[in-house]
Order: C-alpha cells, then sequence, then structure tokens
C-alpha cells in the first residue's frame, strides 16, 4: 500500500468514527437534534432514529474493506442531504447548532466533509 493510499485509508476510518458515534448519538441524544429536523416534517424522532441508523451503517459499510466504495458513496449523498439544513441554519434567526458563529464555523466543515467524502469514493469506489 502507497503512501496515498494508506492516508486515504486512515481518513476512512476516521470518517467512520465520526459517523458512528454521530449515529450513536441520535439515540442517546435525540434532544439535540430535534432543532435540526424542520417544523414542516412529521414525525420529527422517527426520521432522527432513522438518520441515526443510516449514519452507524455508513460508518461500519466505511470499515469493512469490500463495502467501503459504497459506504463512501453514501457518505458523499448523506453529506449532500444535510448540506441544505447547514445552509438553512447560518441564515436562520435561531440556529439550530445554538449561534450564529455555530452556524457559520459548521458550514465550512460540511463542505470539507462533502469533499473528503468526494475523494474517499474516488479512491474505495470501483
Amino acid at each position: 500500500m502507497g503512501k496515498a493510499q494508506l492516508f486515504w485509508t486512515v481518513i476512512r476510518y476516521l470518517m467512520a468514527t465520526f459517523m458512528v458515534y454521530g449515529g450513536v448519538q441520535h439515540f442517546v441524544n435525540t434532544d439535540f437534534y430535534n432543532p435540526f429536523v424542520p417544523n414542516f416534517l412529521p414525525f420529527k424522532s422517527a426520521i432522527i432514529y432513522v438518520s441515526g441508523i443510516i449514519e452507524i451503517a455508513i460508518g461500519v459499510l466505511l470499515v469493512i474493506k469490500n463495502t467501503a466504495g459504497l459506504g463512501s458513496l453514501l457518505l458523499l449523498l448523506l453529506m449532500l442531504v444535510f448540506l441544505p439544513i447547514h445552509i438553512w441554519d447560518v441564515f436562520s434567526n435561531t440556529p439550530a447548532i445554538g449561534s450564529h458563529e455555530a452556524a457559520l464555523i459548521r458550514l465550512p466543515i460540511q463542505l470539507l466533509f462533502i469533499a473528503i467524502s468526494w475523494k474517499l469514493k474516488n479512491v474505495f469506489y470501483k
């Protein structure tokens, strides 16, 4: 394994860890995620739990070598799905994340995660 492949493998494991941790938090700290689900959507709790399951599943897929490509593709799609929430938060009078400063920090991080997901997809999705 070359240095570049090793680097992206480490990044893949870090993203997997982040996804599993975040997914578990959907069950442990459900109230934190309530503000992120738009009020016009029904079944807020179900959305929070299902998104937690999806995040955990993506993290597991990223860890397993044979499914890392699929996991990286799904990670990219999930990051793109969540992007409008983060953009909305920046312009909201009451950001779900808690403050405008946090929302402004979170948006570039989301863009970074999209870029990382894109690269992981290109490296591992065959």
